[in-house]
């Protein structure tokens, strides 16, 4: 295999595990938030819509780091500047 199949294939398997871990994080990260919020609201029932309000800013802005990965992980596998100094060097 030249240099060229060799970076691809580990360009790949390199997003494939930044995905991977990348959204694994934030998926813990969303369980635990929304099991302390439900006992916040078993302990406290009116102060359920100051919880709600809270816990899905909480949600959107963990949820905004797997989006995050998602959009670094699709540069890496089709817009990688390092893929054109290769073609370069085979050239």
């Amino acid at each position: 295999m030249s240099e060229m199949h060799w970076f691809i294939t580990l360009s790949t398997v390199g997003a494939a595990l930044a995905i991977a871990i990348g959204v694994l994080a934030p998926g813990f990260a969303m369980g635990r938030a929304i099991a302390q919020a439900l006992d916040a609201v078993a302990r406290q029932p009116e102060a359920e819509k100051a919880i709600t309000r809270t816990l899905f800013i909480g949600l959107a802005m963990i949820e905004s780091l797997a989006i995050y990965v998602l959009v670094v992980v699709l540069i890496i596998l089709f817009r990688n500047p390092l893929i054109e100094y290769l073609l370069q060097q085979q050239k």
